[in-house]
């Protein structure tokens, strides 16, 4: 590690120098405290008794090498503040950690397992010029051994569960919500104690490393929720680590968040090291495809409030840790959940933006969803919530989300969130998701929308599997594995996402009969170039409608969600449209969507013609 970069927060590996290392000497144990007056090891090794640790480098790192401790053995830091007070952390760059309510740190072996992805990583991307379909998982609660809260399947275990389960609905990525160590269940990761800790519930770090690759040779990315903005307030973690606020601001104004955490300080170096090397880390040792970054309003701005102006601290931070990391990582991504329109989150850093890949669209989500709540007698008059997205959308590389945060805390989940009885939402559901499906913007679906979960996401309990003993619940996810089929099939949907000639209105002024369609085009040059009009009836009433399709000849039904095996009303294929003079009359089902491949005007003439030579010669 190099301490001047340590110092002024340049430093993207600190976890290879401080924390518990093996060597064939034994483990030397290290950490930065600079305000402590006295730090100890104790743990196994030691039979729990003080092992007095020596100040190294400028004073303010401390060292310790122990001949007898080993891999799997516990280890704390009896850190003594200035007034001779002391209190057991566990170690801030440790890299496992003991299950809650238990706070010591694991001695581990990093250096032994051995991927065998290396396909994978050679043609990894970040995906912006292809189909991007996350499935977001909370690991302990997809499926569960047991009806306990703190009973999990392994990490290990999770591989031969959740893989073929990804595999077999079409998603081509997971993202896992946060799994450093965490003291409470129902933080969900998101207040953390231990940012180098694979979270014990489910496992250890091999075990960890074991499930990313099997990922990876099944063809899945996996990406991580990370938190660069606050930590948990527990005493034996991070907060007043050497007795003064070493990693949170000392001020209680802005020493708090809005969920009673810490803020990180990020204007100091030694922060600014501590979490870009965790972010490093997690990329490096584990082989993630990507960080998923949470809370960054709260970073753009002071406690995320914009008229408490910009944090412009935090915002360097930002910047700067997404340029070493795609320094480092030119294929992962980089993702932000952010709220706000602070310009240039997505803009390279060379430009003065922050770097990522793509931001959460929470605008289009909140739109969309408050549309889909409303009854359609009063949807006229909310037709732009739909409409409104792009007229902003090429401002950043937008991703297009359904978290966990839209199925808890009495919000409802998705499926209830559609308006009307039970028999009314699941058509709704399946032409809303054909919408954010067409939509440009890469896609992101919590798990259990894609089964009709009724019950709001509970951490404790596993996903309501039984709903597919139901058919509509079964048609329902029939319909959810086929549009994600679609979807990552047809580059049309994803390849120009952020170019405008990939998208084009073809009716967004028909306010009284609530129908939309626009066109999705590929970026392949000539007659190869895909061309996809997707067709929206969002009243509850059967309709014709008269689109405008330029230098069509012909709209050929793709995919319809109101076929009878996802539980509509159609029994027989949506029929071919024929375009004259660039117009054609379309037949809506009320809450219903069609997608429809555009047959430019001059290969329906040549197709046209060939068909009439082939029956003047008879054949």
């Amino acid at each position: 590690m190099d301490f001047y970069e340590f110092y002024t927060g340049k430093c993207f590996d600190a976890y290879r120098y401080l924390g518990a290392h093996v060597s064939e000497e034994g483990t030397v144990f290290r950490t930065f405290a600079p305000s402590a007056s006295k730090i100890s090891v104790i743990g196994e090794f030691s039979g729990w008794e003080e092992r007095p640790m020596e100040k190294v480098h400028d004073g303010n790192f401390w060292e310790y090498i122990s001949a007898d401790a080993e891999p799997g053995m516990m280890y704390k830091y009896r850190i003594y503040d200035r007034e001779g007070n002391w209190t057991d952390h566990c170690d801030p760059y440790g890299y496992g950690m003991e299950l809650r309510p238990n706070t010591a740190s694991y001695i581990r072996n990093m250096g032994k397992y051995r991927f065998k992805d290396t396909a994978w990583m050679k043609k990894r991307t970040d995906c912006r010029d292809r189909a991007l379909n996350i499935f977001e998982v909370h690991f302990g609660s997809f499926r569960k051994p047991g009806d306990k809260p703190d009973e999990w399947y392994r990490y290990d275990e999770m591989a031969d569960i959740l893989i073929p389960y990804v595999k077999e609905n079409r998603y081509n990525y997971i993202e896992l919500m946060p799994l450093c160590e965490y003291p409470s269940d129902e933080s969900w990761g998101y207040q953390g104690t231990g940012f180098f800790s694979p979270t014990s519930r489910y496992g250890t770090a091999d075990q960890l490393k074991r499930f990313v690759d099997v990922c990876h040779q099944n063809g899945i990315g996996v990406i991580l929720d990370f938190v660069p903005v606050h930590f948990a307030v527990d005493g034996y973690a991070l907060a007043k680590y050497d007795g003064t606020a070493l990693y949170e601001y000392p001020h209680s104004a802005v020493g708090y968040s809005e969920w009673g955490s810490c803020n990180f300080m990020h204007s100091r170096g030694e922060v600014r090291s501590f979490l870009q090397s965790a972010a490093n880390y997690w990329l490096t040792e584990y082989h993630m495809d990507g960080l998923r970054m949470d809370a960054i309003s709260r970073a753009i701005y002071w406690q995320g409030m914009p008229e408490r102006g910009v944090n412009s601290n935090a915002v360097g931070f930002l910047r700067e840790m997404n340029r070493g990391l795609k320094e480092r990582h030119p294929s992962v991504i980089l993702a932000a959940e952010d709220s706000t329109c602070f310009p240039g989150v997505t803009k390279d850093t060379e430009e003065g933006g922050l770097g990522f890949d793509y931001k959460w669209d929470m605008g289009w989500m909140n739109d969309t969803l408050d549309y889909f709540r409303t009854d359609p007698e009063y949807r006229s008059e909310n037709y732009h919530k739909l409409t409104f997205s792009m007229a902003y959308y090429y401002d950043e590389r937008y991703l297009l989300p359904l978290s966990h945060d839209e199925v808890v805390h009495g919000k409802a989940t998705i499926l209830q969130k559609m308006n009307g009885d039970y028999g009314q939402k699941f058509p709704q559901a399946r032409a809303f998701y054909m919408y954010m499906y067409a939509h440009p913007g890469k896609k992101l679906n919590f798990m259990g929308n894609e089964i009709g979960h009724f019950r709001e996401w509970d951490e404790k309990r596993e996903q309501d599997w039984n709903l597919l003993d139901y058919p509509a619940h079964r048609q329902f996810h029939l319909f959810m594995r086929d549009l994600n089929r679609f979807y990552l099939e047809h580059p049309a949907f994803s390849e120009r996402d952020y170019d405008p000639e990939g998208f084009q209105w073809i009716e967004c002024h028909a306010e009284e009969k609530c129908i939309y369609a626009f066109e999705r085009r590929s970026a392949a040059a000539g007659y190869s170039r895909e061309r996809i009009a997707a067709v929206f009836n969002f009243s509850d009433r059967m309709q014709e409608h008269c689109l405008t399709v330029d230098g069509a000849g012909e709209l050929r039904p793709l995919f319809s969600s109101d076929a009878a095996c996802y539980g509509g009303t159609r029994q027989t294929p949506e029929r071919e449209l024929r375009v004259a003079d660039g117009k054609c009359t379309v037949e809506l089902k009320p809450f219903s969507a069609v997608y429809f491949e555009v047959i430019p005007l001059r290969s329906f003439a040549r197709s046209m013609s060939s068909s009439a030579s082939s029956k003047a010669s008879g054949r």
